[in-house]
C-alpha cells in the first residue's frame, strides 16, 4: 500500500503528474467494477436459486444440491464484493444500495421457500425477516446522526444464518439434520441479540446527535446575541 488512493494514481500505482492530481482524484469510480459485478451476480442468483430449489415440488435431492450451490456462490460473493470495494476504493452509490438488497434478497428467498416447503417453521422466518426489516428502518431513523459500524456479533449472525439456511437447503438426514437445527437455533439467537444491540446503539447515537445539534444551536444563539 502506497497510501495514495487508486483514483489518484490512474491505476498504475504511481502518483498522477503535478497539476492533474486534483482532476484524477475526483474521477468517479465506474459502476462496472469487480465489486459491483459480484453484487449483480448475486442479484441474478436469487431467482435462479428459487427456481432450482422449487424444481419437482422442492423435494428432489439433486435439484436441492444445485440450489445449495447457487446459494453458496451468492454467499461467497457477499464476502468478497464488500472487501474488494473497500480495499480498492471501488465504493459507488449503486453498490451502497444494491449490496444490502442482494444480501437480504437471497436470505429472504431461502427462508420463505424453506418455510413454504414445510422444512422450516414460519416463526423462524418471521423473526429473521422482521429483524432485518426493522434494522433497515432503524438505519434511516439515525442516518443523519451517523452510521453504526458492523459489529463482530453482526458478522457472526450473518455467518450463522448463511450456514443454517444452506444446511436446510440440502436434504440432510441423521446427525447432520440434528446439527442444522442447532445451527439455526444459534442463528436465531444471534439475530435477536444483535438486533437488540443495534437498537440500543441507534438510540444512543440519536440522543448524542440531538444533543450535539442543541448545543450547536445554543452556541449560534449566543454568538448572535453577543453581536
Amino acid at each position: 500500500m502506497t497510501g495514495v488512493p487508486a483514483s489518484a494514481t490512474g491505476g498504475t500505482g504511481r502518483p498522477a503528474p503535478r497539476g492533474k492530481l486534483g482532476t484524477a482524484a475526483v474521477n468517479p469510480v465506474s459502476v462496472w467494477n469487480i465489486a459491483n459485478i459480484l453484487t449483480m451476480i448475486r442479484l441474478v442468483l436469487v431467482p435462479a436459486f428459487v427456481v432450482l430449489l422449487l424444481q419437482d415440488g422442492g423435494h428432489d435431492p439433486v435439484w436441492r444440491a444445485w440450489a445449495w450451490a447457487a446459494f453458496a456462490v451468492a454467499m461467497i460473493t457477499d464476502v468478497f464484493d464488500g472487501h474488494l470495494a473497500r480495499t480498492y476504493n471501488l465504493v459507488t452509490d449503486f453498490g451502497k444500495i444494491a449490496d444490502p438488497i442482494a444480501d437480504k434478497a437471497i436470505m429472504a428467498a431461502g427462508l420463505i421457500c424453506l418455510s413454504g416447503l414445510g422444512d422450516l417453521p414460519w416463526w423462524v422466518t418471521g423473526v429473521i425477516l422482521a429483524r432485518e426489516l426493522g434494522i433497515t428502518l432503524m438505519r434511516f431513523w439515525v442516518i443523519r446522526h451517523g452510521v453504526i459500524p458492523a459489529s463482530r456479533g453482526g458478522k457472526m449472525k450473518t455467518l450463522a444464518q448463511g450456514t443454517a439456511v444452506g444446511m436446510y437447503v440440502l436434504m440432510l438426514t441423521g446427525p447432520l439434520a440434528t446439527m442444522r437445527f442447532w445451527v439455526m437455533t444459534v442463528a436465531v439467537v444471534l439475530t435477536v441479540v444483535t438486533g437488540l444491540d443495534y437498537v440500543r446503539q441507534a438510540v444512543v447515537l440519536r440522543r448524542q446527535g440531538l444533543a450535539a445539534e442543541r448545543a450547536a444551536a445554543r452556541a449560534e444563539a449566543s454568538e448572535a446575541s453577543a453581536r
